[in-house]
């Protein structure tokens, strides 16, 4: 079985990325940051990791919250805001190259209540971020443990301690220590994917699918995210279901390759075949020329036939 990804939403202080520049192409992306009234950020971090070959660059939002950054090649890309003060935030893209265009991107970031991010802190929790990036797991949750000792009131540093006891394979302690982050914030979005995460690392589908179900279905922002669990419930054959976080994937990313090729597939297989037709020839506009095209093609040629 295909294990979960771990969705690292944590506070997250960036280390230096690799020298090697294989990620440089001819692709432009921007877009805008705001807080949750509105309002732009400023000095917003945006690190942006060319998952082929995981470098990249990164570059900081202007005072209208807008990026840019140029010379990216095309291939999938992960894009992390980061922001002193608010939860930080991810987001996947299928970067495409001249003459094709990418769409623009908004982020929204979620203020964080009642941590002071001190110096010292600071210091202290770009060290644990390194280990953990390194994969240094027992020495980055001894770390991480370290500081919730010391700062009380920062249970978000639950999250953390969490993800290194998944990251292990752990997940009975990690699962317990996403449930503590819960206690202190019951509607916190994260800790239910989380402990949802660790129900299917387990195999326990039907348990992930109902702490998935807890989240209210227009706060999951992350295509990644909700093509996951559309997938579990493909996994169960609940397709109406599945067709929902298909759907809603491919609405907040219009050139989400994966979500649109199980869109498709999915709408075929609940033989409304006019809107697979309309799926398959978005996701060709936006890959066309993939091995997976060619199934998409032939898709496309036996469900006009009929």
């Amino acid at each position: 079985m295909k294990k979960t990804v771990l969705i690292i939403t944590c506070f997250m202080l960036l280390s230096g990325f690799l020298s090697a520049q294989a990620w440089k192409g001819r692709a432009r992306l921007f877009g805008y940051v705001y807080d949750q009234k509105g309002n732009p950020l400023e000095g917003v971090k945006v690190k942006l990791l060319f998952l082929k070959t995981e470098d990249g660059l990164e570059v900081k939002t202007e005072k209208d919250g807008r990026w840019v950054a140029s010379g990216l090649r095309s291939g999938a890309w992960n894009i992390d805001f980061e922001k002193i003060g608010y939860a930080p935030y991810r987001t996947a893209l299928n970067v495409v190259e001249p003459p094709a265009r990418n769409p623009q991107l908004k982020a929204v970031l979620e203020k964080i209540e009642g941590i002071a991010i001190t110096d010292d802190i600071k210091q202290a929790l770009n060290s644990a971020n390194q280990l953990f990036e390194q994969k240094n797991y027992p020495a980055a949750l001894e770390a991480y443990s370290a500081l919730l000792a010391k700062n009380p009131d920062a249970y978000i540093f639950l999250k953390n301690i969490g993800n290194c006891f998944f990251a292990q394979e752990q997940y009975d302690k990690a699962e317990e220590s996403y449930k503590k982050l819960l206690e202190k914030e019951p509607a916190n979005t994260d800790a239910m994917l989380l402990i949802g995460n660790c129900y299917m690392n387990r195999d326990q589908t039907e348990q992930a699918l109902t702490w998935y179900n807890k989240i209210q279905f227009e706060n999951i922002k992350d295509p990644t995210v909700l093509y996951n669990i559309g997938t579990n419930y493909s996994n169960l054959r609940e397709f109406d279901k599945a067709l929902k976080y298909y759907q809603r994937s491919v609405e907040l990313q219009g050139n989400f390759t994966d979500g649109l090729y199980q869109l498709g597939l999915t709408y075929t297989t609940l033989q409304r075949n006019a809107e697979a037709i309309v799926a398959f020839e978005s996701y060709l506009k936006a890959d066309p020329d993939s091995e997976r095209a060619g199934q998409v093609k032939n898709f496309l040629e036996y469900l006009r036939k009929k």
